[in-house]
């Protein structure tokens, strides 16, 4: 889809219901289902919050900022993620937290970009972080500054993958031991667990919107 398009329907994301958690549990891992279905958000969670940018390529086609984390001793290592972490004490609001995030993973200033709505929250066990997420886009194709200790690989897929990708089944590794989990697959990656639970909310939202 020409990004001209695509931005005129995001525009208009406020005026749609998010499809909710009820929506999501084909696309969560077995362990998370529980917490989807009852919305169970621990006491002492942290909180989160992470960016889906959008932004034309130099075709104008649509594509979606996504990354593979480097690995490291952590739950999250070498995952598909969106740009985002924890909130810091000096953020304003969790949307400042995604932006500066976005800019020290990727370089992203957040005068570039301009956040329209918001996703359902999602909690994420192994970490204990509840991650709120939030939709926005570049009017302009970005220049990526990476940062290296943290992102090991930028993927940029069009957004016309993304809305026509299956769900399968991916054998992965967590906590030294793997489990099967539905998930996507991005240029040879597996892209599962929370950021796959954002994205096929995403998807499912966009469907409703173009189809309305």
């Amino acid at each position: 889809m020409h990004f001209t398009d695509f931005k005129n329907y995001l525009l208009k994301i406020n005026d749609y219901k998010l499809p909710g958690h009820d929506y999501l549990l084909k696309i969560a891992p077995p362990a998370r289902i529980k917490h989807l279905k009852k919305k169970f958000i621990p006491k002492d969670s942290k909180t989160a919050s992470v960016l889906m940018l959008f932004y034309p390529d130099s075709n104008n086609d649509t594509r979606l900022v996504l990354m593979l984390r480097n690995k490291y001793k952590g739950v999250h290592s070498n995952q598909i993620s969106l740009p985002g972490g924890k909130v810091d004490r000096l953020d304003k609001s969790l949307k400042d937290t995604a932006l500066r995030e976005t800019y020290e993973e990727i370089g992203l200033h957040r005068d570039d970009i301009e956040i329209v709505g918001e996703l359902s929250s999602v909690y994420i066990p192994p970490s204990n972080f509840n991650v709120f997420p939030f939709v926005g886009y570049s009017s302009k194709t970005p220049k990526f500054v990476p940062d290296l200790k943290e992102v090991s690989l930028i993927l940029s897929p069009k957004l016309d993958y993304i809305l026509n990708m299956d769900i399968i089944e991916s054998v992965v590794e967590v906590n030294n031991s793997t489990q099967k989990v539905p998930s996507f697959l991005i240029d040879n990656h597996i892209l599962w667990g929370a950021t796959a639970i954002m994205i096929h909310e995403f998807v499912l939202l966009f469907k409703q919107m173009v189809n309305s």
